[in-house]
């Protein structure tokens, strides 16, 4: 045994030689990397949102612009990169949902 047991009472269980048990280990760390990664990338979307509507709010505010007219720029440009960024995602979970048909249509 490589790895000595943190306790004398511990049962000592062995995974790795049953392939089912593994399968499922396998597909359960699956599923949960991919929801980690999708909130990820919300998660880059909304950061990337905010960042581009503070900085025309900056910039047209340092150049005192009307403060209307700032306002309503830095919605419509964070409105922008929250749909674009949303719609980036969904297309790339659609392609890979295509991919992986695809991959299954020409393993048969």
């Amino acid at each position: 045994m490589r790895f000595k047991r943190s306790h004398t009472g511990q049962l000592d269980l062995d995974w790795s030689k049953d392939a089912e048990i593994e399968r499922i280990i396998e597909a359960r760390v699956a599923i949960r990397s991919e929801a980690a990664a999708l909130r990820w990338r919300f998660r880059l979307i909304l950061i990337e949102t905010v960042l581009m509507a503070s900085l025309v709010l900056a910039a047209g505010l340092v150049l005192h612009q009307p403060t209307g007219m700032v306002l309503r720029g830095a919605a419509i440009v964070g409105a922008a990169c929250l749909v674009s960024g949303l719609l980036l995602i969904a297309l790339a979970a659609f392609t890979g949902h295509l991919i992986a048909r695809y991959r299954r249509w020409r393993g048969q």
